[in-house]
């Protein structure tokens, strides 16, 4: 049995912005393993976010290709490849995206809905994951009644509802100063720890990148360093 969870061959992403094509990744390998947490650094415009979509299959390479658990997502079609993300990856993000209208507990048992799981089952993952992230007490709380912290707790509970084997954060901490950020990231640290789930984040700030067991630099949509 395989020890990685994703892996990209030469992968290369290319958009058409008018007549003029940009390359936003060029020939990336990379392969991350079960339990590994990764952050991935590098200036405005190097790539991140594309990698991180590729990572997240939220987008199809131009060429090369993407791995997910064993499977080449190549051979999907968007409703397959829907199901599978929607199954193998939990996704956060630096705006929260959370529904305003509706409460704490009921963001996290959306990704349930999705996946039709019971209401049972859904209430009793619902209560577990927000013991998890200490927030049982704001269950019935809006968005706009949690702080910054609680809010992207309730992502992060709302990402794993799931439980997928892989957690992918976009700038989890860039939307909060800077005492929050680091109790969100001894959190993830806790979490990979506790939970054995894999963490991929992009972040361009060093010494919340610090926190992962391997930095991954990217430069002009290339990897320099950690690939």
């Amino acid at each position: 049995m395989s020890n990685t969870i994703i892996e990209l061959k030469d992968v290369r992403k290319v958009y058409q912005m008018g007549k003029v094509e940009v390359q936003a990744l060029k020939d990336v390998d990379l392969r991350i393993k079960k339990e590994e947490f990764v952050a991935i650094i590098g200036p405005s415009g190097s790539g991140k976010s594309t990698l991180l979509h590729m990572i997240g299959v939220l987008d199809r390479p131009t060429s090369g290709k993407i791995y997910l658990d064993g499977t080449n997502i190549s051979k999907l079609n968007d409703s397959e490849l829907a199901r599978l993300r929607g199954k193998k990856i939990g996704f956060v993000f630096q705006f929260f995206n959370l529904y305003s209208t509706l409460t704490a507990q009921e963001n996290i048992e959306l990704p349930m809905l999705i996946l039709e799981c019971d209401k049972d089952e859904r209430e009793i993952k619902t209560s577990k994951l927000l013991k998890t992230v200490g927030l049982e007490k704001r269950a019935e709380h809006l968005p706009s009644q949690l702080s910054g912290g609680e809010r992207q707790r309730v992502a992060i509970a709302r990402a794993l509802a799931n439980d997928p084997p892989l957690l992918l954060a976009d700038e989890p901490t860039g939307n909060l100063d800077s005492k929050t950020g680091l109790e969100i990231m001894k959190f993830f640290d806790k979490l990979q720890e506790d939970e054995k789930v894999t963490i991929v984040m992009v972040t361009h700030e060093s010494h919340i990148a610090e926190y992962a067991e391997r930095i991954i630099y990217l430069k002009d949509g290339k990897i320099v360093e950690g690939g």
